[in-house]
């Protein structure tokens, strides 16, 4: 047989590992394959807990996330929550005004006088409300937890539940950081622009209200936001209190006098269908170092029927004002509401109010310009109308009734309101 070239090389090669196998068989044989993998599992688990180790200290300190974790950045804006509201309505003053008691506004807009929300004969954008938060703070003796809350209200109203301060926030209605120090039961710490404690009735109207419509007491014996601190400590389910010192009770984001007043409250509940609020204030108010304004109020509701969910609520105010130079003055306020379900989807809601200010004290303080130093109620009939639980229909019919003479405009001292509001919540 013939060898040529080819063949021979390849015969050469596999001499060759022939050879190579012969001389590296015994060390093959020192270490067999199974002690090599068990050697290989070892260092692999040996990695493995120093890794585990590492993972198990950065997640202590809080560097990292647990496995049932999303990672952080993820987890920070789930915690933060979206939410707020628009509403729109048009309504009619039978007494036809014919001026804008508002202040200055486009040609042949005309305010119906006393009545916040609404311009008489005009679609209106009442309130877009956003509203900005983390999850609430839990009241506990047991951790520290912090927290914060930011609501921007624009349309027509803004300029009423605002700040109004012309420093370029007047959009802010609140904004507020505040804590849970881990003593005793736990006490809340709030700071920033907070809403007044005074009065039942949100100043988010019908989103928030049985009624569309602002009640005078609201508008006239409430105060709007202001910025101060907060302290609430729960002495027990039942009991909690609040104290609050802020710029003024209706100098807004700013102080103007160099004065604070002071707020505080005790909150009641005896059952999960009762509350109860009494709250008392006192602060200088006015340009002078020597005018105060103090006052009371108490505030109550009650669910009484869980049929039909029938509830009723009150609030009583009291305000005494000295002035330099004047005897003191005095104002009071009272407030009733009614409110109940007729079916899932309807809903009716009762409210009367009265203001007695005969010794002017709304004048220079409270805003009761109109009018001034006389007697002024209110009765408002609301149906509540929700085909879901987002979405709210509230036609309305109010009767508006005061003792000072040409009070409303056109020279009225009685007047009826008809129209409605709706509103969208998100």
């Amino acid at each position: 047989m013939k060898i040529t070239t080819h063949t021979a090389l390849r015969l050469r090669a596999l001499a060759a590992c022939m050879i190579a196998f012969s001389v590296t068989a015994p060390a093959l044989k020192a270490e067999p394959a199974v002690t090599r993998v068990d050697k290989l599992e070892k260092e692999n688990q040996d990695l493995k807990n120093r890794l585990d180790a590492l993972e198990a200290a950065a997640k202590k300190e809080g560097l990292v996330p647990s496995a049932s974790e999303p990672p952080l950045t993820v987890k920070a804006m789930s915690d933060i929550t979206i939410s707020g509201f628009a509403s729109a309505s048009y309504f009619y003053d039978t007494t036809n005004p014919t001026t804008d008691p508002a202040g200055p506004s486009p040609a042949g807009h005309k305010s119906i006088n006393g009545d916040l929300w609404n311009s008489h004969n005009q679609f209106t954008i009442n309130k877009v409300k956003l509203t900005l938060a983390s999850k609430p703070v839990e009241q506990s003796g047991e951790k520290f937890e912090a927290g914060f809350k930011t609501s921007l209200i624009f349309g027509e109203d803004a300029k009423y539940v605002n700040t109004g301060s012309g420093k370029g926030y007047d959009a802010l209605r609140e904004a507020y950081v505040e804590a849970n120090i881990p003593v005793g039961n736990g006490l809340v710490v709030k700071a920033g622009q907070l809403i007044s404690l005074l009065n039942f009735e949100s100043g988010d109207g019908g989103a928030a209200n049985p009624n569309f419509s602002q009640g005078y007491q609201w508008w006239y014996t409430g105060n709007g936001p202001s910025a101060g601190v907060q302290l609430n400590y729960k002495w027990c389910d039942m009991v909690s209190t609040t104290a609050r010192i802020q710029n003024g009770l209706y100098a807004g984001s700013t102080d103007g006098n160099g004065f604070k007043t002071f707020m505080a409250s005790v909150d009641i509940k005896p059952d999960a269908k009762t509350g109860i609020s009494v709250i008392g204030f006192a602060g200088r108010e006015g340009a002078s170092s020597q005018d105060y304004l103090k006052g009371a109020s108490i505030i109550a509701s009650r669910q009484v029927a869980e049929k039909y969910n029938i509830n009723v609520a009150t609030e009583l105010d009291y305000f005494n004002q000295e002035t330099t130079g004047k005897s003191d003055g005095n104002a009071y306020s009272a407030g009733g509401w009614v409110w109940a379900d007729l079916t899932s989807k309807v809903g009716v809601a009762l409210r009367a109010d009265y203001i007695s200010d005969g010794d002017n004290v709304g004048g220079s303080l409270l805003g009761l310009a109109t009018p001034s130093g006389k007697d002024l109620s209110s009765l408002t009939l609301t149906l509540n109308i929700k085909p879901i639980p987002s979405f709210k229909f509230q036609p309305e019919i109010r009767y508006d009734h005061t003792n000072a003479e040409a009070a409303f405009d056109g020279g009225h001292r009685d007047r009826l309101i008809v129209g409605a509001g709706v509103t969208y919540m998100f």
